[in-house]
């Protein structure tokens, strides 16, 4: 099954290449409209000249070459933010899934299109591997760390819009599995049938960016990075104290602390 290329012979190439390019174009037209209408360019740069004014040091240009490094490596590459090991581990089995089979679906559909031309092992391998890593993960935060009864009252059941990203990444990646598995044994009606929910579930996936969570992890580096600057050059430690910790001439109340599941 892992050298299997599901894709081969499967449409056209223009078609199954045309419809690669729209998926792309609706990511970063809704990414760009999602900015614009919630601001968030706007934020970062107005956040980044409010610090400048309660900085106590300025930043070299190689400093900011080492944190955006820093950045990347422990927010992006290994979720560092998450404290919770169980979730930590799920999101990067998601996280890396994902971008192999993404990327693996590119190479198969632009340069592997047809029987005539066969794909090598390991591409067809981590597409696989891929969508296995998604589902393991997925399902993993799905079932057993998301749902947290005694303490939030949440059902694995109770879905919000906010869960619309991971469901059909789920639904995507599930379904190519059980399409690729039955192209290869069985094909006849139900290849069909699962091929058509495969499509429709990776088109909700790519076109409802400005309803899910899927901008995020555009957002989610800028926010970690320009933190990190506040940081570096002393702004951030003339915000207010977290809500964690009682303030110095507060009430006296000491709060609890957040728990993190």
């Amino acid at each position: 099954m892992l050298t299997h290329n599901p894709f081969a012979d499967l449409f056209p190439a223009a078609l199954m290449q045309g419809y690669v390019i729209l998926m792309v174009l609706l990511v970063l037209g809704s990414t760009i409209f999602d900015t614009i209408h919630k601001k968030s360019a706007k934020y970062f740069f107005q956040a980044a000249e409010k610090s400048k004014k309660s900085q106590t040091r300025s930043i070299s240009g190689g400093e900011k070459t080492s944190i955006a490094v820093k950045t990347a490596v422990n927010e992006v590459m290994l979720s560092s933010e998450f404290c919770n090991a169980r979730r930590r581990i799920a999101h990067l089995l998601g996280m890396y899934g994902f971008v192999m089979f993404l990327i693996a679906t590119i190479i198969l559909i632009f340069s592997y299109p047809t029987s005539a031309t066969p794909a090598p092992a390991l591409v067809t391998g981590l597409w696989h591997i891929g969508a296995l890593m998604v589902a393991v993960g997925g399902y993993w935060f799905w079932f057993f760390i998301r749902v947290d009864v005694a303490a939030e009252g949440n059902v694995w059941y109770k879905i919000m819009r906010a869960d619309l990203f991971i469901l059909a990444l789920l639904a995507t990646t599930t379904f190519a599995l059980v399409w690729s598995y039955l192209q290869m044994n069985a094909g006849g009606l139900w290849t069909q049938i699962i091929l058509a929910l495969f499509i429709i579930s990776s088109t909700t996936l790519f076109g409802t960016v400005l309803w899910s969570k899927f901008a995020h992890m555009f957002f989610k580096p800028a926010a970690a990075f320009q933190k990190r600057i506040q940081e570096a050059d002393g702004s951030r430690a003339n915000l207010p104290a977290p809500a964690d910790k009682p303030a110095q001439f507060g009430l006296g109340i000491k709060r609890e602390p957040a728990r993190h599941y």
